[in-house]
């Protein structure tokens, strides 16, 4: 910084023709849209609508998963509980039969097969209860997985068309982008490589933006309009030497509109 607190510049400032410097407008130019189009690509609202639907599909997945385990065991359960319930009525039935049969004739066995039968239809009614138990759970497990399933194969529907949004949106940024990108390779053409040096090690420093046009007396990189002072010492310097403004450093390309 000089003491007036403005930045410093070489000893041996850049020359380049006037025609060259607005060249180097043009070159910005192009690689302003190049940024506005990376920016545009990364910040499609398809983005961050994919990933909320990315979320929620392996929430919903998840939970399909525990419903589906759900199911699995309650199945074997019924069909655990089914199997108990044919096995005590098949005893059941052959007590029955031996009972009809009068092959029995002791009274104590027959008291005591009556006793057993009696034992097997209680058992059998704990045993049925304990069925449809067991059969409601189930039906409200399937209940829950067929509706888990068709939230996830909605969600998934979802995601499918935004993905293809966001495909789409990308494909047409990057058609543009590689038309923006063959006109920058035709302007940097024309840029002398020292002055192109210049622009990109300014560009580096200040984000993207190197060079800027003097408008009205305004720097339109840094958007302030430069002081009396300041506008004489660039209106004296020869049309050929490369400028920097003296509140932002970047480079400064007058034309007609400067205001000088």
């Amino acid at each position: 910084m000089d003491p007036c607190g403005h930045p410093e510049h070489e000893e041996h400032p850049l020359k380049a023709e006037p025609s060259a410097q607005l060249t180097l407008l043009d070159l910005q130019a192009k690689d302003s849209a190049l940024a506005q189009l990376d920016h545009r690509r990364t910040s499609l609202p398809e983005h961050a609508r994919i990933a909320e639907l990315e979320k929620q599909s392996e929430e919903l997945d998840g939970q399909r998963i525990e419903a589906d385990t759900a199911v699995s065991d309650l199945t074997r359960a019924q069909a655990k509980a089914d199997a108990e319930v044919e096995q005590v009525k098949a005893r059941r039935a052959r007590d029955e039969d031996r009972l009809s049969s009068g092959a029995i004739t002791n009274p104590k066995d027959l008291a005591s097969l009556q006793h057993e039968l009696g034992a097997l239809e209680r058992r059998i009614s704990t045993l049925e209860d304990d069925e449809l138990e067991v059969m409601e759970q189930l039906e409200e497990a399937q209940n829950r997985l067929n509706s888990v399933t068709a939230d996830l194969d909605a969600v998934k529907v979802d995601l499918e068309h935004v993905t293809t949004a966001r495909d789409s949106a990308i494909e047409a940024i990057d058609a543009q982008a590689a038309t923006a990108a063959n006109e920058r390779e035709e302007v940097l053409a024309q840029v002398p490589e020292d002055l192109l040096s210049l622009y990109s090690k300014v560009r580096e420093q200040y984000g993207g933006l190197a060079a800027a046009v003097l408008r009205a007396r305004r720097c339109e990189g840094c958007r302030l309009e430069l002081n009396g002072a300041d506008l004489r010492e660039i209106a004296a310097k020869p049309d050929d030497e490369v400028l920097r403004c003296p509140e932002c450093s970047r480079i400064l390309v007058r034309t007609a509109e400067s205001g000088l």
